[in-house]
């Protein structure tokens, strides 16, 4: 089963253009126009070892809103669609990841029910250009669009960028188990749908 999707999406916002692989190698070309959402987003696919293009063009005149939750819907629509049935994979994963003095800690359920409860602890006001309200809405984005149960939590740190980063780290580390191909054609639910 081919897991790679590719989506546009355009709003008076924004534009998108989004190809996702979910058995790639952790390529990524990433340009949303905002620095700290793009290393983000590229650790997310690196680590997830998910092939990841994305090119943004947004309304950065207006504030970082719409170009970070309109990305992260983006890429969570695409990862809904290139799991398709969600036949043959092990449905959960969970990790911690660290970065230096952080520690996060990120559980995922690709459930088919949308269900994000995200704790960072932020105390910054921003990351570069990328309000630090907005890390914790593209998580929760993610969630959303990709139709997943996600819990993220930071454990400890003192810096808001590894805190950020380290969150970012440990959910790819969790979906990268999520996703995995688990030898079956089954569904893996009592439900027998996703």
């Amino acid at each position: 089963m081919n897991r790679r999707f590719e989506l546009t999406r355009e709003t008076r916002e924004t534009r998108i253009r989004v190809v996702l692989d979910l058995d790639g190698t952790g390529r990524t070309s990433i340009a949303t126009g905002i620095g700290f959402l793009d290393h983000l987003l590229d650790s997310l696919a690196r680590h997830a070892r998910f092939d990841l293009d994305l090119s943004c063009q947004g309304d950065l005149h207006v504030d970082d809103h719409h170009v970070a939750e309109d990305c992260a819907l983006v890429i969570g629509a695409a990862l809904d669609d290139a799991l398709g049935e969600r036949r043959g994979i092990a449905r959960f994963g969970e990790a911690h990841a660290p970065l230096d003095e952080a520690l996060a800690r990120a559980v995922v359920d690709l459930s088919g029910r949308p269900m994000p409860v995200i704790d960072l602890g932020l105390r910054r006001e921003a990351l570069g250009d990328l309000s630090t309200e907005m890390v914790t809405h593209v998580l929760k984005s993610l969630a959303v669009a990709g139709r997943m149960a996600l819990h993220v939590d930071v454990l400890r740190g003192d810096n808001d960028h590894h805190r950020a980063e380290a969150a970012f780290k440990a959910t790819a580390l969790a979906l990268r188990r999520a996703v995995a191909r688990d030898g079956t054609d089954e569904i893996p639910s009592t439900k027998g749908v996703l």
